[in-house]
């Protein structure tokens, strides 16, 4: 799993980290590492950067409205980022569109909240079928 986030998301971005390692997850923290003001690119871009070279299956992007980090992680043609802002959007993001990148929106939701989503999202199997056909008209190149 790669993550990164802005100086919004940066306190959920360290929980979830923790958390990831704790439960034997490989994480790779793409930063910000302080509560000082950052652009969210910079470190949501590694994170799509990744799941394009195949080095990362999942990624987590944060910053305050979840809004820009899902924008520029899904310029990414290898990413399918889901803004979300409870568990049951977190499941239906996996289970019906494939996404590989999570995107939380850090002011909006509470620790716990967002615990739970990324549990859910890394849990949740993709269904496959009709949902496949779908995917496979997303991309607008290749």
């Amino acid at each position: 799993v790669r993550i990164g986030s802005d100086h919004a998301g940066c306190a959920t971005k360290e929980r979830i980290t923790d958390w990831l390692k704790a439960v034997g997850i490989c994480v790779r923290d793409h930063g910000t590492h302080a509560a000082d003001s950052v652009d969210y690119p910079d470190f949501i871009h590694p994170v799509g950067e990744d799941i394009d070279s195949g080095e990362a299956d999942f990624g987590i992007a944060i910053c305050g409205s979840g809004n820009g980090a899902a924008m520029v992680a899904n310029k990414h043609p290898g990413v399918r980022c889901a803004l979300c802002w409870n568990a049951e959007l977190a499941e239906l993001a996996r289970r019906h569109n494939d996404a590989n990148v999570l995107s939380i929106p850090a002011r909006f939701v509470s620790m716990e909240l967002a615990m739970e989503m990324v549990r859910v999202f890394l849990e949740t199997a993709f269904e496959g079928g009709r949902h496949q056909r779908r995917i496979d008209k997303i991309p607008l190149c290749g």
